[in-house]
């Protein structure tokens, strides 16, 4: 599979100049320098410990910046986890963090924008508003779970579904918000080598969405996914970028071979993010 052609009007543009970040006397970020253009798909990997959740927090205003800048769309970016989805940013979690207490299509529903999610609000509580603000979110939200193939979990409680469903219904959630730029956490973790596959081809389909095209910014574990969807990747490693490039440049470097498995990579084997893997 090959990422798909970049439409260069669809998208924000978001740049990271000389991010630093630092706790005390530990450096998690040094110096990390990476772009998400218009309409591409950006994947940031690293050996465990490398500061790639570090960098997520950055661009999700968890954790403020030590040094450096962020731009969107050329503008100075100080990310606020509460403003992103005003900002057309949306992202999804490790785990799915679905709400136990409401159906699927409700969990779509909530991730709403600021905007929409006032339908979603009244018609949750009984106010009195208009119903048919609730009924476009509610179809909005059932066309979502369609795209994504679990339509017909609509009415299920999350907790009675199989893992894998569950995190398309968080992937939904997070596309009800129209975003233009797009942070997937580790969205293939937990999932089965099908699964992934599956997964991939939704991803890569995202950037070229019909009036709802998006920027991606992944961080993910399982290379062979990251290696499939992405029109660039970037490689850390103890908090510094140490290469970038197309997939088959990162997969060439022998930084990022060293860095994964060591210098001494035996035949037949190739990296995951959790260590080596014996080629079939």
């Amino acid at each position: 599979m090959s990422p798909p052609p970049t439409d260069t009007a669809a998208g924000t543009d978001l740049v990271l100049r000389d991010v630093g970040v630092r706790f005390g006397g530990l450096v998690a970020l040094d110096g990390v320098s990476l772009r998400v253009p218009p309409g591409r798909i950006v994947g940031v990997i690293g050996p465990n410990g490398a500061g790639k959740t570090t960098l997520f927090n950055v661009v999700c205003g968890f954790v403020p910046p030590t040094s450096g800048s962020l731009t969107l769309d050329g503008r100075p970016f100080r990310p606020r986890p509460h403003r992103l989805t005003r900002l057309g940013i949306a992202r999804t979690l490790q785990g799915v963090g679905l709400f136990p207490g409401l159906t699927v299509v409700e969990n779509v529903m909530a991730g709403a924008n600021h905007a929409a999610r006032a339908g979603f609000t009244t018609a949750l509580f009984g106010l009195p508003r208009s119903d048919r603000d609730e009924r476009r979110l509610r179809e909005q939200a059932l066309d979502l779970l369609t795209e994504l193939g679990v339509g017909r979990h609509a009415a299920a409680a999350p907790g009675t579904l199989p893992y894998a469903v569950r995190k398309r219904v968080a992937l939904a959630r997070a596309l009800i918000a129209r975003p233009r730029l797009l942070l997937l956490d580790e969205p293939a973790g937990g999932l089965g080598a099908e699964d992934i596959d599956e997964l991939a081809e939704l991803i890569t389909a995202l950037p070229g969405r019909a009036d709802a095209a998006c920027s991606i910014m992944l961080v993910e574990h399982h290379m062979d996914l990251v290696m499939s969807v992405c029109h660039e990747i970037v490689v850390l490693d103890f908090g510094k970028v140490i290469a970038a490039g197309t997939p088959e440049q990162v997969r060439d470097d022998p930084l990022v071979t060293e860095a994964y498995l060591g210098a001494d990579v035996p035949a037949g084997v190739t990296g995951t993010a959790e260590g080596p893997v014996v080629a079939p």
